[in-house]
């Protein structure tokens, strides 16, 4: 606990470090002045960066390390918080609104894990964040954030409706307007879903969410009828096709799938069919009102 200070007073971020030392700008200042590594929450503004904080389901606070572009590295203010104990300093928790901020109290480290995030300025980019697990010493004066997915600690796989366009990015950038390709791809999904139904074939998607994890992964098609999984692009270049290749692979490791397919709008060249099918993977494609499926 910081001397002189109750949890839940409010006062000037500037008049923190004025008491307490710390770095004045990022989310953590350990201190030359005093032995505490102080960090900053802020619900407000963190998401644009790509830092989601949030309580777990485990009464633990979430918190990400430092580090704006590039994976986040356990260096300079993550090693201080990771550090905390063997340094003999303590871990004060604050809650940022502008200049403001409002003292959390005294927080211990539990763990931490890794995840997904976008770089700040540029949602279309993703890097590895450390997020650290950390344990309040008290009550907690003021409301913070949940976590959107707490990582859990087993698989859990559950099926959600094709029309349930949720992407692992849109979960990790809920706020980047969806690609020209995807778009295409929501498309093609749903003209292919339409041509099963009416064959009577029983389709859903996967929502995989794997052990430890904080983000869940979507499969684009799973027909239950016959334990195919399918994953589409909105165009079939050889990157594309890698891509949903490598997609079909991870998303094979949490169900019993019999096969694999790559739904695409129109057929590939024949080296990338070839590829396909030395992966094991079909080629499904539309020609007029038919699909065509290129069998390995």
């Amino acid at each position: 606990m910081l001397a002189g200070l109750e949890p839940g007073t409010q006062l000037l971020r500037r008049e923190v470090h004025e008491r307490y030392g710390g770095r004045r700008q990022g989310g953590i200042g350990p201190s030359r002045e005093a032995p505490v590594v102080l960090f900053f929450t802020d619900p407000a503004s963190g998401r644009q960066h790509g830092y989601y904080d949030g309580w777990g389901p485990d009464g633990t606070f979430h918190y990400v390390g430092e580090g704006q572009r590039g994976d986040q590295q356990l260096t300079q203010g993550n090693r201080a918080i990771l550090n905390h104990v063997e340094d003999g300093r303590t871990l004060e928790g604050f809650r940022a609104e502008g200049t403001s901020v409002t003292y959390l109290g005294e927080f211990s480290l539990a763990d931490y894990y890794f995840t997904d995030a976008h770089e700040t300025g540029d949602v279309n980019v993703l890097r590895q964040v450390v997020v650290f697990r950390l344990k309040p010493g008290g009550q907690v004066p003021v409301d913070l954030p949940s976590l959107p997915v707490p990582p859990p600690s087993t698989n859990t796989v559950t099926k959600v409706p094709t029309e349930e366009r949720h992407t692992e990015r849109a979960h990790v950038t809920p706020t980047r307007d969806p690609y020209e390709a995807e778009r295409r791809e929501a498309e093609l999904v749903q003209r292919y879903r339409r041509a099963l139904d009416l064959d009577g074939q029983t389709v859903s998607r996967l929502r995989v969410v794997p052990a430890g994890e904080s983000a869940p992964i979507y499969s684009d098609l799973w027909n239950e009828t016959t334990g195919e999984l399918i994953e589409a692009k909105g165009t079939v270049t050889r990157e594309a096709l890698r891509m949903a290749v490598g997609q079909l692979l991870d998303y094979g490791r949490f169900v019993n799938s019999k096969r694999y397919a790559v739904l695409v709008p129109m057929r590939p060249r024949d080296d990338l069919l070839a590829f396909l099918a030395a992966a094991g993977v079909t080629a499904i494609y539309p020609d007029g009102a038919r699909w065509i499926r290129t069998e390995p």
